[in-house]
């Protein structure tokens, strides 16, 4: 598939899923005969249920550069060590 036309399907599912999100604010949605609660709180619970994942994954990351950042320090230490 055409790169432009991926972009362009991409583009109508992220509008498509606001408009849902929006749409529902006040009302319960009925698509194809299925009534849909409000998809706001389905969102919000969704957002507030991955945001902490993803601070732990930052946070993770951090860490892990950090880590091997000191680990290179070390080995740059020792190689100058032996160097003298």
């Amino acid at each position: 598939m055409h790169p432009v036309i991926k972009v362009l399907v991409g583009a109508i599912m992220m509008v498509g899923s606001i408009a849902a999100v929006v749409y529902s604010m006040g009302n319960n949605v009925e698509i194809l005969g299925i009534s849909i609660p409000n998809l706001w709180v389905a969102f919000k619970t969704v957002v507030f249920g991955i945001v902490p994942a993803l601070v732990f994954v930052v946070g993770l990351f951090i860490v892990w550069l950090e880590l091997d950042e000191l680990r290179v320090e070390g080995e740059l230490k020792e190689e100058k060590k032996k160097k003298r």
